[in-house]
């Protein structure tokens, strides 16, 4: 019910932004990502880059100048660890292992480190970076006896940073390649760090740390609406 009364917060905000787009001065991109997804936390290996299951999703870019858009997007994927992956000691003993489901939304800015004006027909390229907000839903999870269990769904915030290279290949086509690293408001995506008291004995790693997980890619985006003029307003 939570997560349903946030998703539709999110949505509406999502809306107004349409609303609030004015189609003949603007540029905008619909398109897909694809890639894999990592993360980083307690248990496994510690490589900041190690995508080891697929990830994909949906986005939308409302280009509000040649050097900054406006950007939402959809991804989901599963991420998992196994302590005996690690070349740390402690953690290959202890052999613990994890799965968990990652279902994000963002809203995002996007800045462009040159100009990427997409109604001019020469080739170009630029490097980007993307930061914003994310809701994401997981599965809470908790390991006991070494055996991974579920308890129940929740939703969490995660800060995401992404550093991609982009380039238009047709008219009417871009493609960019992208690793985003996203920091959340949880410490439990690995099973690590339950909340319930009843469970508090389960409790294991770095406490004071939250968990990472990692989505690195390619998305390929369509161009469509009228040739802007990027005035002051």
């Amino acid at each position: 019910m939570q997560f349903s009364i946030k998703m539709k917060q999110f949505l509406s905000t999502i809306a107004f932004l349409f609303l609030s787009i004015n189609s003949q001065a603007q540029i905008h991109e619909i398109g897909i990502f694809l890639g894999g997804s990592n993360y980083i936390g307690d248990v496994g290996k510690t490589t900041y880059i190690a995508p080891n299951e697929p990830a994909f999703g949906i986005l939308y870019k409302w280009n509000k100048s040649p050097r900054h858009a406006w950007r939402v997007a959809y991804t989901q994927s599963t991420i998992n660890a196994n302590d005996l992956d690690s070349e740390e000691a402690g953690r290959s003993l202890r052999g613990y292992h994890f799965e968990n489901s990652i279902k994000e939304l963002s809203l995002a800015l996007e800045f462009n480190f040159f100009d990427f004006n997409l109604h001019t027909l020469d080739h170009k390229f630029t490097p980007y970076v993307t930061s914003g907000i994310n809701l994401f839903r997981y599965d809470d999870l908790y390991i006991e006896s070494g055996e991974t269990k579920k308890n129940k769904g929740k939703n969490a915030i995660a800060v995401p940073i992404i550093l991609g290279i982009k380039s238009n290949i047709s008219r009417r086509l871009v493609l960019a390649a992208e690793v985003g690293a996203r920091y959340t408001l949880t410490d439990n995506l690995d099973g690590s760090n339950p909340k319930e008291e009843s469970l508090s004995t389960l409790r294991f790693g770095n406490l004071n740390n939250n968990d990472w997980y990692v989505f690195s890619g390619i998305t390929l985006t369509y161009t469509f609406g009228e040739k802007p003029c990027y005035c002051a307003e």
